[in-house]
């Protein structure tokens, strides 16, 4: 087993059968000691948060197995917190795409003239970003994909569907336990039969509140989802 990256929240290691293993970390991103899915940088940790992560990643991936869109998962060691998946070559040096329901956070800081906080954005909008922590994460229109190269424009189209359609399913989840999925990120990547999702798909990468208007953090996100 080859150590291949070291992220924020979780460490990736090459298995001998070309498969590969994703190890989950307790820190978690935000600032200032409090959680922020937006924020680009560790803030905290944790204790027990990956192995919290690892938990709702299952639940959501065999959900969304279900529902007939491809992704990575192969299957979790929860007591190890790692989760074994398909290769996958990522588009440019990475991309996430983040599925935004209401207007909040980061989108609110940069085009708060034109929309207020917790606003509704129906359809669903999509931001398709560059990882790219040095740059900001910069978004990247359907032009720039395609002029990086990145992505062709029926690549680009078909990454809108998908997120716009795996975040229903999660929000849809959410709901049944009394909860709103706010925006979340997801990650995708290609093999030879093409696009599926990667990565992780936990409390870290959403943004979920409950009936009273409060932030749910990852472990407690965990606990009311998976029982």
């Amino acid at each position: 087993m080859k150590q291949v990256f070291s992220g924020k929240t979780k460490t990736v290691f090459e298995l001998p059968d070309g498969n590969y293993m994703l190890k989950f970390k307790d820190d978690a991103c935000g600032k200032d000691g409090v959680f922020d899915p937006g924020e680009n940088q560790v803030g905290l940790t944790i204790d027990g948060k990956g192995k919290a992560g690892l938990r709702l990643s299952e639940f959501f991936f065999k959900k969304i197995n279900e529902a007939g869109f491809p992704t990575h998962f192969i299957g979790c060691d929860i007591d190890a917190a790692t989760m074994t998946v398909r290769p996958a070559t990522v588009f440019g040096k990475g991309l996430e795409v983040v599925c935004r329901f209401k207007a909040t956070g980061s989108f609110v800081r940069r085009f708060g003239d034109y929309i207020s906080d917790g606003a509704v954005l129906e359809p669903p909008l999509v931001e398709i970003t560059l990882k790219d922590d040095n740059r900001g994460d910069p978004p990247v229109t359907r032009d720039i994909a395609v002029a990086l190269g990145i992505l062709t424009t029926d690549e680009f189209d078909k990454l809108s569907d998908l997120v716009r359609s795996i975040a229903g399913i999660i929000k849809n989840e959410c709901a049944a336990k009394s909860l709103e999925l706010i925006d979340m990120k997801l990650e995708f990547g290609r093999n030879k039969e093409g696009i599926m999702l990667i990565d992780e798909v936990s409390g870290d990468i959403m943004r979920v509140y409950d009936k009273q208007g409060n932030a749910v953090e990852p472990i407690e996100l965990t606990r009311i989802i998976c029982g």
